[in-house]
């Protein structure tokens, strides 16, 4: 099964590139950031540990029925890059074994493809599990735009922050397989998945071939081994 990793800054249209893939060509989408809401739902392990470690840091941290404030934490994190870290390092273990899981599945039931839409794709290390990463890119005007068309009560300033906050495009460009513009029209943007889709999409005697177990043992081993590699050989060059 191909595992295609999908990321893209804030803003940048990641979000109808999924929907194009899972609606049109009928390709599962894990979606980590549903992912991460499940995972800090009250209950949830996550949960407590945020609430533990922000409760005397966030005014208004819960909401009246108990759910986390995703506004106010999130505004908080993306002021202090250190709390940042601290609530990643909370939610990223719990995202990757939801992650794992749904992969799984999806291989039980001979799907040939499936997406991981992940924005911090590359942040997390979840690449090195993928056949190919796609980013979608986008100007960082047009990313504060739809920020604050989405969020009324937002400043620019804060849009600001949490591009920033990000891997940038440059860096993101730099380590995807293959990168969509999102800097025209839709109809431009849905041509480039059709046409993405149409290259990479494995025929079925590859698809069989790697459910055999051995095949897909070796396959599996060769992109982890091979993301590695390049991996180190990049931070070497630098």
């Amino acid at each position: 099964m191909l595992i295609i990793g999908l990321t893209g800054g804030i803003a940048c249209g990641k979000s109808t590139v999924s929907k194009r893939l899972q609606e049109r060509h009928k390709i599962p989408i894990i979606d980590a950031d549903q992912i991460a809401r499940d995972i800090v739902e009250p209950g949830q392990d996550a949960y407590k540990r945020i609430v533990d470690y922000f409760g005397d840091k966030v005014t208004n941290l819960k909401l009246p029925d108990g759910h986390l404030n995703r506004g106010a934490l999130g505004k908080w994190v993306f002021e202090h890059p250190d709390d940042l870290k601290k609530l990643n390092s909370i939610t990223h273990p719990a995202v990757r074994y939801a992650i794992f899981k749904n992969i799984l599945w999806y291989y039980v039931w001979g799907y040939r493809m499936c997406v991981l839409d992940v924005p911090l794709l590359y942040e997390a290390r979840l690449d090195k599990f993928c056949g190919m990463t796609v980013t979608v890119i986008s100007d960082q005007h047009q990313q504060v735009e739809r920020i604050l068309i989405r969020n009324p009560g937002m400043t620019e300033a804060d849009a600001l922050n949490r591009i920033k906050a990000q891997m940038t495009s440059e860096e993101r460009i730099e380590r995807a397989d293959y990168v969509l513009e999102n800097t025209q029209d839709l109809p431009h943007l849905l041509e480039q998945v059709d046409s993405f889709v149409r290259k990479v999409k494995p025929t079925l005697i590859k698809t069989v071939i790697e459910y055999f177990p051995p095949f897909g043992a070796i396959s599996a081993a060769a992109i982890i081994l091979s993301k590695s590699f390049l991996d180190s050989h990049k931070r070497k060059m630098q």
